[in-house]
């Protein structure tokens, strides 16, 4: 680990993971269901920051599926930095500038002229793991670029949620610490000692039941994500109150969770929580109050600079003229859902009408609710339904349909570049959708497909050839398939229900 890290693990790559709740139509959308102004990515001028991008994925898709703002990201890793200028490169994407700055780097750039005013700056898994002093200079980061009105996410390891696993995470870095050898083997070798430790009778994790079942899940993780989620010098779940102090020195402000689910109260807290809640009139304590009783782990906050709430028919006119697409089969939506309350049935009368609309193609939630002769019911009731749909990712708020031309020109050339990729690597599990204004989960086998169609070759020998390239088996129906025979079958009954169910969805969401 070198000088320039401070204290952060560098000497092994991240994840490439896409985080959908980065997307600027999804930021957009999580604002205005809590009936508050917030930047549009279609109007002229905007600009978009995300501050420690790891591998440049989610960045990378949200600049390609929004050509018209300006986008711009920093990474201390200069690895990182190098890898995501190839992605952007490779896939065709201009208007994207990328950094190996550190936070502190990059406010010096700010003071120096030339950076611009954002409307939306994002920050996925950086608070938890970083010094109080890289901190600070995030807020002042934030507080000399960000615009007036402009939104900040946020997401973070929260308390009480972690309370009982922080002993957990000492003791494994304690060890790691004192070992030697190459950080993968000394993750490998913690996590057996922490092992040894719970088979040794020990009393915390005794007193922590928990703790067990957690441990037993770390085993089976990658270790790239177990350095960089655990074994950094800084590790520091926050409450809340303690977020929105730090980020009211940029005149910052919670509004919302970025969390869709956790808008809707009545699905996380029984009537006793509601009670309290709606007793409790500080926001502050009434968000940590809500982390105590779900025991939150994880929050994603949304914090605005100027909040301005719409007028009630304002947020009705302008939630009508949101467009929403499925991103799921229409028959793969179950009739419930399991929440912090329990198991919740969704009312088929609302939900089902909205679904088989959707199953025709994206459309604005004004469009859906005419076409479904649902427009009786009351617009609360019809909004829930929509925020509850994008919460589980089975629907995804989207761009409006007149840019869908020219972003399409843009997305297909990074989706060109990532199905190229997809026969050696199995690391982007999204494509970059128009519509969506962001990416969509395709599994390497249907990326295999894909490629396949595009260059007139089998589907399933294609599939076949890049299975093989990376030593990789299928599984269905919890078997490991060993011989060739086996796996050609299955790819078979993979094209089938690809082409009939996910090939056409790709096509709505403008992927194909």
């Amino acid at each position: 680990m070198t000088d320039w890290s401070e204290g952060y693990v560098s000497d092994i790559d991240y994840t490439h993971g896409y985080y959908r709740e980065l997307n600027p139509a999804h930021l957009r959308f999580a604002l205005l269901a809590k009936g508050l102004r917030s930047p549009d990515p279609d109007a002229g001028g905007f600009a978009y920051c995300e501050l420690g991008f790891g591998q440049g994925v989610s960045l990378t898709i949200h600049a390609a599926a929004n050509p018209g703002g300006t986008f711009l990201g920093t990474d201390f890793n200069p690895a990182h930095a190098v890898g995501a200028r190839e992605l952007a490169d490779r896939s065709g994407v201009t208007n994207l500038t990328l950094h190996d700055d550190s936070f502190a780097e990059l406010l010096a750039r700010s003071e120096g002229g030339g950076m611009p005013q954002f409307d939306m700056i994002v920050l996925h898994g950086i608070l938890s793991w970083i010094s109080p002093e890289n901190r600070g200079t995030i807020v002042e980061f934030i507080r000399r670029t960000l615009k007036p009105g402009g939104v900040v996410y946020v997401s973070y390891n929260a308390l009480p949620g972690w309370a009982a696993m922080m002993p957990l995470r000492e003791l494994m870095t304690l060890h790691a610490g004192a070992d030697a050898g190459e950080i993968t083997a000394r993750i490998g070798r913690s996590l057996d000692f922490a092992k040894k430790v719970q088979e040794g009778g020990s009393g915390y994790f005794g007193t922590n039941p928990q703790v067990g079942p957690r441990l037993e899940r770390l085993q089976g993780m990658s270790r790239n994500y177990l350095a960089h989620e655990y074994f950094n010098r800084d590790w520091v779940p926050m409450y809340h109150a303690d977020v929105a102090r730090e980020f009211s020195q940029a005149k910052l402000a919670f509004a919302a969770t970025a969390t869709l689910s956790e808008q809707v109260d009545v699905v996380n807290f029984n009537a006793k929580g509601l009670e309290l809640l709606r007793q409790t009139t500080d926001p502050a304590l009434k968000e940590t109050l809500k982390d105590y009783l779900v025991n939150q782990q994880f929050r994603r906050d949304l914090y605005v600079r100027g909040a301005i709430r719409l007028p009630g028919v304002e947020q009705i006119r302008q939630v009508r003229a949101t467009r929403f697409a499925l991103v799921v089969p229409r028959d793969t939506v179950p009739t419930s859902i399991t929440f912090p309350v329990g198991k919740v049935d969704m009312k088929q009368e609302i939900y089902a009408p909205i679904l088989d609309q959707l199953a025709q193609g994206p459309a604005t939630f004004g469009d859906l609710v005419d076409r479904a002769g649902i427009t009786s019911m009351p617009f609360s009731a019809l909004l829930q339904a929509m925020v509850i749909l994008c919460s589980q990712n089975w629907v995804a708020p989207c761009r409006s349909a007149a840019g869908d031309a020219g972003r399409a020109m843009v997305t297909a050339r990074f989706n060109r570049f990532a199905l190229d990729r997809a026969m050696h690597s199995a690391a982007i599990s999204v494509l970059a959708s128009p519509v969506c204004g962001g990416g969509v989960a395709v599994d390497r086998v249907h990326q295999l497909f894909l490629a396949a169609e595009r260059e007139g070759r089998d589907p399933t020998l294609t599939a076949m050839a890049g299975l093989r390239e990376l030593n990789q088996r299928l599984i269905t129906d919890g078997k490991t398939l060993t011989s060739e025979e086996e796996t050609v079958v299955e790819l078979g009954n993979r094209l089938t229900h690809f082409q009939g169910k996910i090939r056409p969805l790709l096509q709505q969401l403008g992927v194909v």
